[in-house]
């Protein structure tokens, strides 16, 4: 487990591995989004912002619990990964190591983070809009 305090927004980003795409339909991305509001619930996780890019996750969260952001993904993974798995008839992994996760601890770092991340697919030329 990694540190996670609890009531300290995260940053975390989840990569494809090799920056391969891991939501190639609109039922991979509604499957994912279901696991993550399953376990945001379970384990009491807060999420301000998220994007799923095709190849990659953002996701702007608060703990409300110690390590529950760390138990989140360990269960959104193990969900996950086995539907695209069988889903596209592949084995081995799927991310590309462990997740990513920076605390943010200043009010404006949260801003700009959230900004960030509802701006990635308009940089990446995916929507015109944010809202898209």
């Amino acid at each position: 487990m990694r540190l996670c305090p609890a009531g300290i927004p995260q940053h975390i980003v989840q990569r494809g591995n090799n920056r391969q795409i891991c939501f190639a339909s609109d039922d991979d991305i509604a499957a994912y989004a279901n696991w993550l509001h399953e376990a945001a619930l379970k384990y009491e996780v807060l999420i301000h912002a998220w994007v799923f890019m095709t190849n990659h996750v953002h996701l702007l969260v608060t703990p409300q619990v110690e390590l529950a952001s760390s138990l989140m993904m360990q269960y959104i993974g193990r969900h996950y990964v086995r539907y695209f798995n069988y889903k596209y008839r592949r084995t081995g992994t799927l991310w590309e190591g462990r997740y990513h996760s920076d605390l943010l601890q200043k009010e404006h770092y949260l801003l700009a983070c959230q900004r960030y991340i509802e701006l990635n697919p308009v940089r990446a030329k995916m929507v015109a809009d944010p809202a898209d």
